[in-house]
């Protein structure tokens, strides 16, 4: 078959088909030959003709030859007849639809590559800092005060609407701060005593302390199905600290505190609710949420530890300053990075998908790290992970079960 497009106008200049064909204006039909008696209704909608047929006699008309539309073509040899279709979508508009859902796949695929890159980039450069600067509260200050900069900087060029505050949203927000300090201070003490692909194994529990905290202070009573998806986390996490060639307390408990205070954080930020109204985006509630940070923590980290980065102190403790210097800027940019993309991909997707993709991300890092470092892993510890970290996938699909609402 051939597949034409053509026009009629009701005032033709002559008779001639060529003529007729080129100047009326129609609406969009499909005509194709089957076996049937029946003629079914044209009803379409858009501008373009496309038309399919067998032979070359057929009747056209229009209200001033005195002829009806569309007139099926007798054939007297077979039974057939001609069906008219409208044409439902264009194919310019469906190939339009199939480029922009490629395009967001595309910028979804490259923001989760990214979140990926930067957390591990994040997880490398500082452990590589805290081997020759053993001060993970001045390391966490510097990290806040870069973020901070950039922040300002957004601010500043109008990359990103500069936020105006009240001092209720700010009551609100400093408790968020507080954890989220907190969460990230423990997670680079852990990074400075204990193997990062270990770190990561026991932050893997954090869906077990977010169900015993939403329990206590939320009531969110879990289901069966979550409370089970939490026995394989648990107990993989148990069985790969015991095989752990790096493992010691500090580290240990540095990670478990920071899985408390992180999903603490989580929890405060359902219980702590600003008023609808007056309630900030997620990229916004971060860049003040990073600034709070580095004031909380700048005294605590100068009472601790003394004034220990200035370039006179790193050189008269014998360190290469620039090398420190770079790698823990680097840390800190990949920090701010993999933050605001975290939140720019949760503004894309809905929290089960944020909730696997960071599953996933957790692999990442514990594989990239291993091989980075040539950290020495045995069987058992290996298993063990690989438990841990199927449980949180399972936690992550049985969340979405909800329980069946009690029959009264």
């Amino acid at each position: 078959m051939q597949s034409q497009s053509f026009g009629l106008s009701p005032t033709l200049p002559s008779p001639k088909p060529r003529a007729l064909l080129t100047s009326l204006r129609c609406n969009p039909v499909r005509v194709s030959c089957s076996s049937s008696p029946k003629l079914r209704d044209l009803s379409a909608s858009t501008d373009a003709v496309s038309v399919k047929f067998t032979r070359r006699s057929w009747n056209l008309s229009s209200s001033p030859l005195g002829l009806r539309p569309w007139a099926s073509v007798p054939v007297p040899a077979r039974n057939e007849r001609f069906e008219t279709r409208a044409a439902a979508v264009p194919e310019s508009a469906a190939e339009g639809e199939k480029s922009g859902s490629l395009v967001e796949t595309l910028q979804l695929g490259l923001l989760i590559g990214l979140w990926y890159l930067f957390t591990v980039l994040f997880s490398i450069y500082n452990k590589q800092v805290l081997k020759v600067y053993p001060f993970p509260v001045t390391v966490t200050m510097f990290q806040f005060a870069i973020g901070t900069v950039l922040v300002t900087l957004m601010w500043t060029l109008n990359l990103y609407k500069r936020p105006k505050v009240s001092g209720a949203q700010l009551a609100a927000i400093l408790p968020l701060a507080v954890a989220h300090t907190l969460g990230n201070l423990f997670t680079i003490m852990s990074l400075g005593k204990v193997a990062v692909s270990f770190t990561h194994t026991i932050k893997a529990m954090e869906p077990f302390f977010s169900v015993v905290l939403s329990a206590m202070f939320l009531g969110e009573i879990p289901t069966p199905w979550v409370v089970g998806s939490l026995l394989p986390i648990v107990g993989g996490v148990a069985l790969a600290s015991v095989t752990e060639a790096s493992f010691n307390w500090y580290g240990f408990w540095a990670a478990m505190a920071s899985n408390l205070t992180n999903q603490s954080r989580n929890v405060l930020s359902k219980k702590v609710m600003v008023k609808k109204e007056e309630s900030v985006d997620d990229i916004t509630l971060f860049s003040i949420i990073t600034i709070m940070s580095l004031f909380l923590i700048a005294p605590v980290a100068i009472f601790m530890e003394g004034v220990k980065f200035t370039p006179a102190y790193l050189q008269s403790a014998g360190f290469n300053v620039n090398q420190v210097c770079t790698r823990a800027l680097l840390a800190a940019l990949c920090f701010h990075a993999y933050q605001q993309v975290a939140y720019m991909l949760l503004q894309r997707v809905s929290p089960v998908t944020h909730s696997v993709t960071n599953c996933l991300k957790r692999v990442v890092i514990i594989v990239s790290s291993i091989l980075f470092f040539r950290t020495p892993v045995s069987p058992i510890s290996s298993l063990g992970t690989g438990v841990a970290i199927a449980g949180v996938f399972l936690y992550s699909r049985v969340k979405r079960i909800k329980p069946k609402p009690k029959t009264t």
